[in-house]
């Protein structure tokens, strides 16, 4: 099945409005020139002008079903207007006669259509006023008005009528017409988008609860087993699966964008929930984030809050251990478009350079470096200073992360 797009909309609008005014101005001209011919006594040029202009346009008109083509359709009926209005404004006052309006629905017609169109044909007819203008002060006169004169009021109140119908009663009809068909479609796309973003809202909302739901499940298991071991393995992954439930929590949180995390509060909130979760002295802590306001796709902070994660935990487990005081630091700031630099370590008791996610037993740390390939970085640590610090360029990811390896 064919899918009508926003273009076909439009295509199909502008060819419909451009079939009712021609065909209005083709019968109207009809109609004018057996006025002017057989009622006003205007026997000369400007009846036959009026004929000529609504048989061609009228075949103009309809060959537009064979060829397909409004552009071709439209410039043709403009230049006939055009050329049309110009000999009967000329040859009935020029400009002193009241058809000259008729040059204004041609430009405005041409704007109707398009912005450029509308441009050249405003320049043309202001060229055109300009040189009737130059012609009437002239002594040298092209052409005569063949308007008689007990003629000219009905000639006069024709013309006007004829402008202002075509004006209001087809293009003005029109374009309201149209004015509220985009208005109801505004308006029904801005409820399915309340719609969605309601329905996204509980997604993220129903997440976060079940993620929290498992975060308290690890919790309740961790006090009840007497290995310290398991208990802080266990632990740990309650502390994963909050930092996504984190996630999840703004995002339902937010009001304006639904996609997006803001990066800081992200940042602040889950650090301090580790340091509060893990030491029991919090006060020997220190937390020196440098986080600029940045937003960020999901799929890019939950690895990055994963990573985040793994590196204040290791700080506060083996770097800075229970009663020693210390700093963790936190900085990221962009460095383009779509790369980003974070910065991050503690000035604890750090560990060995010969240990790599390659040799090593140690989970956090294999996470840190998959996660920022996940996020299509690079990682390396800093040994410039006291304790372990990484520095990691990363991009921001649009689709859906794959899973850790």
């Amino acid at each position: 099945m064919k899918i009508t797009t926003k273009d076909d909309y439009r295509l199909e609008d502008k060819t419909q409005l451009v079939l009712k005014v021609n065909y209005f101005a083709s019968l109207f001209s009809l109609l004018f020139g057996l006025v002017c011919y057989f009622f006003l006594d205007i026997k000369t040029v400007i009846p036959f002008v009026f004929l000529g202009f609504a048989a061609l346009n009228f075949t103009n008109t309809f060959l537009l079903k064979f060829h397909q083509n409004l552009v071709i359709t439209y410039n043709v009926t403009s230049v006939l207007a055009m050329i049309s209005a110009i000999l009967i404004t000329v040859y009935s006052g020029g400009i002193q006669s009241p058809f000259i309006y008729v040059l204004g629905i041609v430009v405005f017609a041409g704007y109707v259509t398009t912005k450029v169109y509308g441009k050249i044909y405003l320049i043309i007819n202001l060229v055109v006023v300009g040189l009737i203008f130059l012609h009437d002060l002239s002594d040298f006169n092209l052409a005569n008005d063949v308007v008689p004169l007990a003629s000219k009021d009905w000639f006069a109140f024709l013309s006007i009528v004829l402008a202002v119908y075509l004006l209001g009663g087809v293009f003005g009809k029109n374009l309201l017409e149209a004015h509220h068909k985009l208005y109801k479609s505004r308006r029904e796309i801005e409820e399915r988008i309340d719609e969605k973003e309601t329905l996204l809202k509980e997604v993220h909302h129903r997440v976060k609860n079940n993620l929290q739901t498992v975060s308290s499940l690890l919790s309740l298991q961790s006090r009840s087993l007497d290995d310290t071991q398991m208990s802080n393995i266990i632990k740990s992954s309650q502390n994963r699966v909050v930092s996504m439930a984190m996630v999840h929590e703004m995002l339902y949180k937010r009001d304006d964008y639904l996609s997006k995390v803001e990066l800081e509060p992200y940042v602040r909130e889950l650090s301090e929930y580790l340091v509060r979760s893990i030491r029991d002295n919090a006060d020997d802590i220190a937390l020196n984030l440098q986080v600029p306001k940045l937003k960020l796709s999901i799929d890019t902070v939950i690895p990055l809050g994963l990573i985040i994660n793994e590196t204040v935990t290791n700080a506060l487990k083996y770097g800075l251990p229970e009663g020693t005081k210390g700093e963790i630091y936190i900085r990221m700031k962009p460095l383009n478009d779509s790369k980003y630099e974070l910065y991050l370590g503690d000035n604890g008791i750090g560990f060995p350079e010969d240990i790599n996610p390659k040799n090593t037993k140690s989970l956090g740390l294999k996470l840190i470096h998959n996660l920022s390939r996940q996020l299509r970085g690079t990682i390396s640590r800093d040994a410039s200073k006291k304790g372990t610090y990484y520095h990691i360029i990363f991009e921001e990811i649009v689709e859906e992360f794959s899973s850790v390896d």
